[in-house]
């Protein structure tokens, strides 16, 4: 496995992890998990529906809506269980992540047109002593992080598909979003635009 490189203390960057046929197989399985959990623009608490389109994959799913912010264990839409988290992300946990604890939940973002992600933090999950894993699929991502204060200095990154950003330690909880996303950067999404995927261990060992 390549070596990562280090950003900051807790974020950390492999560029290029996956190869392009792994992108392509992951992509495909997404699309099609994403038929019986469709993607959805869910509301914040303030009633404003998110530019990103978002579903999830397995046994917990984030999801949002004017009552806050939550893990649920069923698609708000449909009632049914998310779809099966792909053996090959459990392993990219596994790796990466936590090699005793799994991952229970892995938000889909899908990112098209003018889709942006303002600023924010990774608070939802029961134990954040574990790691947050961003996998970029598609056309490139600037993606923005700052410190643990809404307030501290940001700098930006460029995401390429198949790269791999970890956040842990003193980086779990720093903000971060994603500015814009490079249109035509690559033709790797149908129709276009950039699936990002984010493993996290969300609910209590």
């Amino acid at each position: 496995m390549i070596q990562p490189l280090t950003i900051i203390p807790g974020l950390d960057l492999w560029p290029g992890l996956l190869t392009p046929t792994a992108q392509s197989a992951l992509v495909a399985t997404v699309l099609a998990a994403a038929e019986a959990a469709p993607f959805d623009h869910y509301e914040t608490a303030s009633g404003q529906a998110m530019s990103v389109g978002m579903t999830s994959l397995g046994a917990l799913g984030w999801v949002s809506d004017r009552t806050g912010y939550r893990y649920a264990g069923q698609h708000p839409a449909t009632g049914r269980p998310w779809p099966a988290m792909p053996g090959v992300l459990l392993d990219l946990w596994a790796q990466l992540g936590d090699p005793e604890v799994p991952a229970d939940a892995c938000l889909v973002n899908l990112y098209r047109g003018t889709a942006r992600m303002g600023l924010h933090q990774d608070r939802d999950e029961a134990d954040p002593r574990f790691p947050v894993l961003s996998i970029s699929l598609g056309d490139t991502a600037v993606f923005r992080f700052g410190g643990t204060a809404r307030k501290d200095p940001t700098r930006s990154l460029k995401l390429a598909s198949g790269d791999v950003l970890r956040l842990s330690g003193p980086a779990r909880m720093a903000f971060h979003g994603v500015d814009r996303v490079i249109a035509g950067s690559s033709s790797l999404v149908p129709g276009g635009g950039r699936i990002n995927l984010t493993l996290r261990r969300a609910g209590a060992e």
